[in-house]
């Protein structure tokens, strides 16, 4: 799997996008010929790729809404998106 570092910017690659589905009530990453049903917290996670800001900013963000531990949402994020990448829907710029 691979190892998504906080220093790294992710984003969404050419082809992918984060979109509401109405008629499923929810949001699914649309890539070629792939529909990926994201949950309430994905989507807010996701939500966050621009391509500019760094995973760990992302993280920051989180935890700022969330008043979680840092250290719980870092490890759900980066697994999150090591997932995402294998599956070639987040790509690391």
């Amino acid at each position: 799997m691979t190892a998504i570092q906080e220093s790294d910017i992710v984003r969404l690659p050419r082809g992918v996008r984060l979109r509401e589905d109405k008629q499923r009530g929810g949001w699914v990453l649309l890539a070629p010929e792939r529909v990926f049903q994201l949950d309430g917290i994905a989507q807010t996670v996701v939500s966050q790729v621009d391509g500019e800001c760094s995973v760990g900013t992302i993280i920051d963000r989180l935890c700022e809404t969330y008043q979680a531990p840092r250290e719980r949402i870092a490890e759900d994020v980066t697994a999150m998106f090591a997932g995402l990448v294998e599956k070639r829907v987040l790509e690391v710029a």
